[in-house]
């Protein structure tokens, strides 16, 4: 009951502080998948204040993530948040640009939820640390309805859509993995290793 009120309070500061987490049927299709697929080791691009970092390694006590946060307020807070929850022991917390970071590990899913623009220079980054047969998740591929929108103002924004657009093109295009598209939260594709 109290990891509930404490999950309730960060979704109550994410939304206060305009702090993007996944929307509530994106993060329960996450933590079903993890569930149902049995994975046990997870990188997540994209820590913001820790959120769904927590939700993921809660789903099973033998769960280690490592996650990359750029922003040093979001990295902060998710350290805070982390040992709210007593799974710093669990969750590794690396404040730098996902670019800078090299890992050697292993992982049975990479969680893409960071700089949408570079969804797919993360994706070709990273797919070196995922298992044979494993998983690459990648949230918000509708972009809050813009993806499917003609009527978007605003350039900056008209430029970040094509990039998101050009990135679900990427995945139905590449051969070394099986993408699926699911319309749930605010969209996710979920990429299965060949």
């Amino acid at each position: 009951m109290f990891t509930i009120f404490r999950l309730w309070l960060l979704e109550k500061y994410a939304k206060k502080y305009d702090i993007p987490i996944m929307q509530k049927d994106g993060i329960q299709f996450l933590t079903n998948f993890i569930k149902d697929n049995n994975i046990k080791n997870i990188l997540e691009i994209g820590t913001a204040i820790g959120y769904s970092a927590i939700k993921m390694a809660l789903v099973d006590n033998n769960i280690n993530i490592v996650s990359i946060e750029r922003d040093e307020d979001r990295y902060n807070k998710a350290v805070k948040n982390v040992k709210k929850f007593k799974l710093n022991d669990r969750i590794r917390l690396i404040k730098d640009d996902a670019f800078n970071v090299e890992l050697n590990d292993k992982f049975d899913l990479i969680f893409i939820d960071a700089a949408k623009a570079q969804s797919i220079k993360f994706f070709n980054k990273f797919e070196k640390n995922l298992n044979k047969n494993k998983y690459i998740i990648t949230d918000n591929l509708k972009f809050h309805g813009l993806v499917e929108s003609d009527e978007i103002l605003s350039k900056n924004l008209r430029q970040l859509v094509k990039k998101i657009k050009d990135y679900i093109q990427f995945l139905k295009e590449n051969n070394n993995y099986e993408t699926t598209f699911y319309n749930i939260g605010d969209g996710i594709s979920v990429s299965k290793k060949r």
